[in-house]
């Protein structure tokens, strides 16, 4: 099994290139089994994820194709199944997205109930709720989600959860939704650009859908949809992590395709800690080295902080003089990275949803375990800036949603390689 090892303390500066998001082009590629046809897909990053889904599609009947490295041809003309089984879909969460359009297309729809990072409880009792609300039938049970409709109607639906928001039953109620009969109204949807981006694609294959990006989105159902080209996003996670990677890396670090507007809880929380960010067309140039200030952070749905930067940020927060805190109020059992920081020398002390980080620790490199995704990425930055030597196992993680961490890094000036 593959594993990083990271010597710490070198300089990072230079330029670094942000690829596709991860969180937009999975629902786009479900989105695509809505139209018989051939949609083409640009910006999408190669990850593990990717494939995931690419093999998930590919079951149900789709014809998927990389044109040169970012360009992703999806034809599903033919579609030959509507169960997506669990050997496939225990590999992610997002592979629970293709209930909404296999329900609108064919008119019913079986998916293994969602794997994915271990980050604590992710129900999907809200997806259920707006499939539901579509007058479709859905029922749990041997591990399966199965969904029927002879007649997808719209109407009024309440996505509200117990932590906000949820994107992935927006994403999975909006695809149903776009061939459901009449209008429909989600209310409390999801505000993330990754479903503004998912409604811009299904404009591009003839869908009425407005008010994507606020809490109110409205539909007027479609009979037939076409397929279509678009571009994806830039990751904002993605852009995040290198963002504090440039912090802690001392020297000046540019980040190209990035959006700005995208950031603006996390670029308001570096600024607060005084790091030094300006923005341009396209662009975010950091330089690290200053003194910073302790925070205070809350993750919260989108505009708010995002929790996929809550374990990439206390690694930050470990090298602040004072006293931090970071509250996780929308994966509350989100720290199995905390104690792995730890073992790194990280002061932190956890108090039911809520971490008290105290600075400044010095961290000395051992070996450490990735837990999830962005527990992956933190612990690279905590290599980073680690004395000595790091090895991150579980590195698979990583790969599911950052393309080529390592060689992007290792361009910044890192010290840093895969081993076996």
């Amino acid at each position: 099994m593959e594993r990083i090892k990271i010597i710490g303390g070198r300089k990072l500066s230079g330029e670094v290139e942000i690829s596709g998001a991860k969180n937009a082009v999975l629902p786009v590629m479900a989105a695509a089994l809505l139209a018989p046809g051939r949609s083409v897909i640009h910006n999408v990053p190669r990850l593990r994820d990717v494939d995931n889904m690419l093999g998930i599609l590919g079951f149900l009947g789709v014809r998927g194709e990389f044109i040169g490295d970012h360009s992703l041809a999806l034809d599903c003309t033919r579609l030959t199944a509507s169960a997506a089984p669990y050997e496939l879909v225990r590999k992610m969460r997002a592979s629970v997205l293709v209930l909404g359009p296999l329900l609108a297309r064919l008119g019913r729809a079986e998916v293994s109930v969602p794997g994915g990072c271990v980050i604590g409880p992710r129900p999907i009792d809200l997806h259920i709720k707006g499939l539901r609300g579509l007058n479709a039938r859905v029922e749990i049970g041997h591990g399966y989600i199965k969904a029927g409709a002879e007649d997808l109607r719209g109407g009024e639906i309440y996505l509200g959860g117990r932590f906000g928001s949820s994107v992935g039953a927006t994403v999975n109620t909006l695809l149903a939704a776009v061939k459901a009969r009449g209008r429909t109204v989600l209310i409390n949807a999801a505000c993330e650009p990754e479903v503004e981006d998912l409604a811009g694609f299904l404009r591009a294959m003839g869908a009425s859908v407005s008010g994507a990006g606020s809490p109110r989105i409205t539909v007027e159902g479609k009979k037939e949809l076409a397929p279509a080209e678009y571009t994806i996003i830039p990751d904002r996670i993605e852009a995040g992590t290198y963002l504090i990677a440039a912090v802690l890396g001392g020297g000046e670090v540019v980040l190209k395709n990035a959006v700005p507007d995208h950031l603006t809880s996390l670029l308001n929380k570096l600024q607060e800690c005084g790091a030094s960010v300006t923005s341009g067309k396209g662009t975010l140039a950091v330089r690290g080295g200053g003194e910073l200030l302790p925070a205070d952070i809350t993750t919260l749905p989108y505009p708010g902080f995002p929790t996929d930067m809550q374990a990439q940020m206390m690694v930050l927060l470990s090298r602040v003089g004072g006293s931090s805190v970071i509250t996780e109020k929308v994966y509350p059992e989100r720290f199995m990275h905390v104690s792995e920081l730890i073992r790194l020398g990280a002061r932190i002390d956890l108090e039911e949803s809520t971490a008290i980080i105290r600075g400044p620790s010095k961290l000395s490199g051992a070996p450490v375990m990735a837990a999830d995704l962005r527990a992956s990425a933190a612990l690279i930055l905590a290599g980073l800036i680690a004395e000595g030597e790091t090895v991150v196992d579980r590195v698979y993680h990583l790969d599911r949603g950052y393309e080529r961490m390592v060689e992007k890094l290792r361009g910044l000036g890192a010290q840093i390689r895969r081993i076996i």
